[in-house]
């Protein structure tokens, strides 16, 4: 098989890893910057061009699509659909899983575990806000955030008052959850590749700190799931229409409950906890589906 991997950087640990894992199955690999591809469109004749060559040979790609720029990458990732190019990530799902507000509305509405979440237009009604998701202490999260960045822990009424207005002043739009005190500053990143938790590490933020996030210096080990997290994280994958997905979810004293789901989860961290070739599981998915051009993807979401 021919695969593309979509990636501005091919130093990057999850692109050197999966460009490493075709070679090793004995496929053809080839990394590509997706902000220097072309998008060509004409009648029943869609291309995309890449210094200044044709990308016709791919059987199939795997994104690994940046939060900033998703609205190019995922035009790209569409037009290799519409050349019946199979991909890891379909378009749709990798914008709907960068819409932090909806994907909570999806995955609520199949039931799943969550932390009690607020989103609202109007900062005044703080009290309302707090009161919602149980009280203060609370987190606040900025919708466009990602690895931590933008995540505000308050302590209590007042200042979470004053972070509210402050960001709701910056025209920042934010949620507002409640505060899982029994998960003790760890969380849960269950790897899912095709219906199927491949790897599961817990990520346990240093002294000091409430997030988890290994690049925020946290540490990681391997965990064993239990029957209802390994659902949950599933469900949620399938329900966001995710091929590939790093499912964040807390372990609290009402079941696991869903933080995130990441449509190009970073495969350093679980690598290393896990010991499993995680790379791998995804080539083994794309040759199930891949050499099959014209494959109709599985799962298709409208949501």
């Amino acid at each position: 098989m021919n695969i593309g991997i979509l990636s501005r950087n091919p130093d990057l640990y999850s692109t050197s890893r999966l460009l490493e894992a075709c070679e090793q199955r004995g496929h053809k690999g080839e990394i590509i910057d997706h902000l220097k591809c072309t998008i060509v469109m004409e009648q029943n004749k869609p291309s995309v061009l890449y210094h200044g060559r044709s990308l016709e040979h791919f059987d199939a790609i795997i994104p690994r699509i940046g939060a900033s720029v998703t609205f190019y990458g995922s035009a790209v990732v569409r037009q290799f659909e519409m050349m019946k190019v199979f991909t890891a990530v379909e378009s749709q799902a990798l914008i709907r899983s960068r819409d932090k507000l909806r994907s909570l509305q999806i995955l609520s509405r199949a039931g799943l575990g969550l932390p009690k979440t607020v989103f609202t237009n109007y900062s005044r009604d703080t009290d309302d806000i707090l009161n919602a998701v149980g009280g203060a202490p609370v987190i606040i999260k900025l919708l466009e955030g990602t690895q931590g960045l933008g995540v505000v822990l308050a302590d209590n009424k007042k200042s979470a008052a004053s972070v509210i207005e402050a960001f709701h002043g910056l025209k920042a739009r934010v949620i507002v959850q409640e505060f899982i005190k029994e998960a003790g500053g760890a969380d849960i990143r269950a790897f899912v590749v095709d219906g199927e938790v491949v790897g599961a590490m817990k990520r346990q933020a240093k002294e000091g700190e409430f997030r988890s996030n290994l690049h925020r210096g946290g540490t990681s080990n391997v965990i064993k799931l239990s029957r209802k997290e390994k659902s949950a994280a599933v469900t949620a994958a399938k329900k966001m229409g995710l091929g590939v997905a790093g499912v964040d979810m807390l372990q609290s004293s009402r079941g696991p409950l869903i933080l995130e789901v990441n449509s190009s989860p970073g495969l350093e961290g679980i690598e290393k906890a896990t010991g499993i070739d995680i790379a791998g599981k995804i080539i083994e998915f794309l040759e199930r589906n891949g050499g099959k051009k014209g494959k109709v993807q599985k799962d298709k979401i409208n949501a």
